[in-house]
C-alpha cells in the first residue's frame, strides 16, 4: 500500500526526475534523510524503475522512425497473453507493449533507424511469431504531446502592433 509521502514523491519525480531529495523534502515538509530513504525503498521495490529524460527527437534531426503496431494474437492456455507479450517485448526494437481492449490485443511501440528496418521487423520477426494472427502498423508522423509535454507549442506574438 502506497502512503501519502510515497505518492507525493512519485508525482514530483514523474514531473521532473531531476528534483533532488533536498528539494522534495522542502516541497513535502519532510526531512531529507526520510525522503532519501523512501526513494531508495521505492527503487528497491521496483516502483521507480528508471529515471529518464523526455526528448523531442524532431528537434535533434535524427533519422528515427517510430510506429505503433496493433497486434491480434491467440492467447495461450494457462498463460493468457503474457507469454506472447514477453516474446514481443524481448525484441530490441520494441519500446513498449500494452495489453488492450477492443479490436486488437496488444499495442506495440517500435523505434528504428529506417522505414525498411521497421518493415523488416514486422515482416520477419513480429508477424512470424506462432500466436500472432495479424498486425496493423501505424507510423508516427509527428508528436504533438507526449507524457503531458506539448511539443512545438504555438507561441502567440504579444508585442504591440506599431502602425506607421
Amino acid at each position: 500500500m502506497i502512503h501519502d509521502l510515497e505518492l507525493s514523491i512519485l508525482e514530483i519525480l514523474f514531473n521532473d526526475a531531476r528534483t533532488t531529495p533536498q528539494q522534495i523534502a522542502v516541497m513535502t515538509g519532510h526531512s531529507e534523510p526520510e525522503v532519501t530513504a523512501v526513494i531508495r525503498s521505492l527503487e528497491a521495490q521496483k516502483i521507480i524503475c528508471r529515471y529518464s529524460a523526455l526528448i523531442d527527437w524532431d528537434r535533434v534531426k535524427t533519422d528515427q522512425f517510430e510506429a505503433l503496431i496493433e497486434v491480434r494474437v491467440t492467447p495461450q492456455r494457462e498463460q493468457g497473453f503474457d507469454a506472447i507479450a514477453e516474446q514481443i517485448y524481448r525484441f530490441d526494437e520494441v519500446n513498449s507493449v500494452y495489453l488492450m481492449s477492443g479490436a486488437y490485443d496488444l499495442m506495440v511501440t517500435v523505434r528504428a533507424d529506417s522505414l525498411k528496418s521497421l518493415a523488416l521487423f514486422v515482416a520477419e520477426k513480429l508477424s512470424t511469431l506462432e500466436n500472432v494472427l495479424s498486425t496493423a502498423t501505424h507510423f508516427v508522423l509527428k508528436k504533438y504531446k507526449f507524457e503531458g509535454v506539448i511539443f512545438n507549442e504555438h507561441k502567440t506574438d504579444e508585442r504591440l502592433v506599431v502602425s506607421p
